[in-house]
């Protein structure tokens, strides 16, 4: 792959997501959505119209401030993942029906929300990677898509040609910010959207980014699309693209085959096909590859509001001693995994509801280090 400069200070990535901040997920702050319809921020900026104004800008200027960024930085997280929607620079982007009345119905001034951000990560020495998490008419029918049970982004090209709009006009205005790590193109388009339109795209975006960005100085982040990383074997390799980080995420509370195994079962498959996805990956892709989300979670109730019962989970009838010491278990098997590739980010820093998605709850509990830099 040759030398890359892909983090600034020479170390591994050890970062966490900023997730329910810039973009709203329902089961992560279920303060904000009381008393309303609304399952994700299309719907929750349609439904509350004008006087969703002042409830978003408060948020945003309290859910994620600077103490949380001095508190990451003294424990030794060098990293952020900040998560955003195609919104982010305000009303030019094509309209949907579920925006209702509205031809625009978000709130404008996201923007200079994550500028704080980057003077923030530049002060306390923190990264950057900056992720296009909602695009328009959503690219996987999830709410942390931007529209729940909807999923068509790739089916009209003034969604695909806005996103890469955003793509370029975030590498425009932040490719001369010290801390920007990287671009992600896209997260998480759903596996049903064919390979070859996402190769397509993936190429257009780093060519959009590239028109700013350098490729010693940022580097450009596609996720797999959940399949196969062997679907990708001579994707935008040297000398054509440089700089190019694989994303891939990784939970066990999803498919029912996880739902229904035990902590052991858990903790094998991380340490053993985890692993081994790992040294295939960094083998035959050639790629630099991040998990760009993980996460202590494995009750799907906390996240349920797409995903059909039953509950049952590893550690339902556990008492909080051995509760904690699965915790732990589960976390260690991951971080041994998961330091086998460029680095991590963990989804994600807080949550309203559930300490096992909330990192820094994780660290206060003992399940995960105290500290990320021994170096």
């Amino acid at each position: 792959m040759g030398f890359l400069f892909i983090n600034k200070k020479g170390k591994k990535i050890r970062g966490v997501n900023l997730g329910g901040w810039l973009v709203l997920e329902k089961w992560m702050t279920p303060s904000l959505f009381e008393g309303l319809e609304a399952t994700d921020e299309t719907t929750y900026c349609a439904e509350l119209g004008g006087a969703a104004d002042a409830r978003l800008k408060h948020h945003w200027q309290t859910f994620i401030t600077r103490d949380d960024f001095v508190w990451l930085a003294d424990i030794g997280i060098n990293a952020v993942r900040i998560p955003i929607g195609h919104w982010i620079f305000g009303p030019n982007y094509p309209f949907h029906p579920k925006y209702g009345d509205y031809q625009h119905p978000f709130v404008v001034g996201g923007i200079e929300i994550l500028d704080k951000a980057f003077d923030w990560a530049e002060e306390l020495g923190l990264m950057i990677l900056l992720d296009l998490h909602a695009a328009p008419g959503c690219q996987n029918g999830f709410d942390n898509g931007g529209i729940k049970d909807v999923c068509e982004w790739h089916t009209d090209e003034a969604y695909t040609e806005h996103s890469l709009w955003v793509l370029e006009k975030l590498a425009e205005r932040y490719h001369q910010r010290p801390c920007l790590l990287g671009i992600e193109v896209l997260n998480e388009p759903r596996w049903d959207i064919d390979t070859a339109f996402l190769k397509q795209y993936n190429v257009a975006g780093y060519e959009r980014i590239r028109k700013y960005c350098k490729q010693e100085d940022n580097a450009v982040v596609f996720h797999d699309g959940f399949r196969s990383y062997r679907e990708y074997l001579d994707f935008m390799q040297p000398p054509e693209f440089e700089n190019i980080i694989f994303d891939i995420h990784r939970y066990q509370c999803f498919a029912r085959e996880d739902i229904d195994a035990d902590i052991y079962q858990h903790v094998i498959k991380t340490v053993g096909e985890y692993k081994d996805e790992a040294e295939g990956i960094i083998n035959d892709l050639r790629l630099w590859t991040i998990v760009g989300e993980w996460s202590l979670g494995l009750d799907l109730k906390v996240v349920s509001l797409w995903a059909p019962g039953p509950y049952n989970h590893a550690l339902e009838h556990m008492d909080s001693f051995q509760t904690d010491v699965a915790y732990r278990a589960y976390a260690s098997a991951q971080l041994a995994t998961y330091e086998k590739y460029l680095g991590w980010f963990f989804w994600s820093y807080k949550t309203e509801t559930t300490p096992a998605w909330c990192f820094r709850d994780c660290v206060n509990n003992g399940w995960l280090p105290g500290k990320f830099d021994f170096d």
